[in-house]
C-alpha cells in the first residue's frame, strides 16, 4: 500500500493545533475524579464489556494517558465523537470534572515510551508510529495532548475506531488524515492487530484497579 504523505509534516501543523486547546497532562484532583468517574463503571469498570450495535469492546482506561482522556471526553461532550451513551455522560460534565476524571484514570504517572518494537512494524502503521511509536507506547517528542496508548488495547476496538477516522464519523485534526493511509478493511485489521499485541500497562478501571 502506498504511503505518499509525509506524516511528520502534517503531525507538526496538527499538534499545533491541538495544543491551543488541550493540556500537556491531567491536571485535575484524582480522588475527586474516582468519586465522579462511579457511573463509569458500568461498562469501563467490567473486563471485556461490549458496547452494543455496533459490537466492540469498550475501550481499558486505567493508565492512558491523562492529556488525550481529557480531548476524548470534550469531544464526547461537544459531540464531535459521536456516541449517544458517552455524549449523555459528558454533557454534563464541567471542565474540571473531566480533568479530575482523567487524573484519577492516568494515576500518578504518565506513561513512558518504551524501547522499540522486536520485529519490524507492518507498512500500515508506518504513519502511526510518528506519534504513537513502534510499540504503542508513545514517542519522546513532547505531542500536546499526547496521544493515547495503543499498546494492549482490545483489538475491536481499536478497529472500529480508526475504521470511524477513516469513514469521518469520528473527527480529529491528525487522525482525519492519518487513516485515509488505511485504504482498506484489512490494513485497518492489520494495524489494530499489530498495536494489540504489544505489552502495556493499559487495564480495565475497575474499583480495585490502580
Amino acid at each position: 500500500m502506498p504511503f505518499r504523505l509525509n506524516p511528520c509534516a502534517k503531525l507538526a501543523g496538527a499538534a499545533l493545533t491541538l495544543s491551543l486547546s488541550v493540556a500537556a497532562h491531567a491536571a485535575g484532583d484524582p480522588a475527586q475524579g474516582e468519586k465522579k468517574f462511579y457511573t463509569c463503571y458500568g461498562c469501563h469498570g467490567v473486563a471485556n464489556y461490549k458496547n452494543a450495535y455496533p459490537d466492540y469492546s469498550v475501550p481499558k482506561l486505567r493508565h492512558q494517558n491523562g492529556a488525550y482522556l481529557i480531548a476524548a471526553l470534550q469531544e464526547y461532550r461537544d459531540g464531535t465523537r459521536p456516541h449517544a451513551t458517552m455524549h449523555a455522560q459528558a454533557a454534563s460534565l464541567s471542565d474540571q470534572d473531566i480533568e479530575d476524571i482523567a487524573a484519577y484514570l492516568q494515576g500518578t504517572e504518565a506513561v513512558k515510551p518504551g524501547a522499540a518494537a522486536a520485529a519490524n512494524a507492518p507498512k500500515q502503521v508506518a504513519a502511526c508510529i510518528a506519534c504513537h511509536g513502534e510499540n504503542g507506547l508513545g514517542v519522546e517528542a513532547p505531542l500536546v495532548p499526547k496521544p493515547p496508548v495503543l499498546a494492549g488495547q482490545h483489538v475491536d476496538y481499536l478497529e472500529q475506531a480508526l475504521t470511524a477516522y477513516r469513514n469521518g464519523r469520528r473527527k480529529n485534526v491528525v487522525m482525519d488524515g492519518m487513516a485515509q493511509l488505511l485504504t482498506s478493511d484489512e490494513d485497518i485489521k492489520i494495524a489494530a492487530a499489530y498495536f494489540a499485541e504489544h505489552p502495556s500497562p493499559l487495564a480495565t478501571a475497575s474499583t480495585d484497579s490502580k
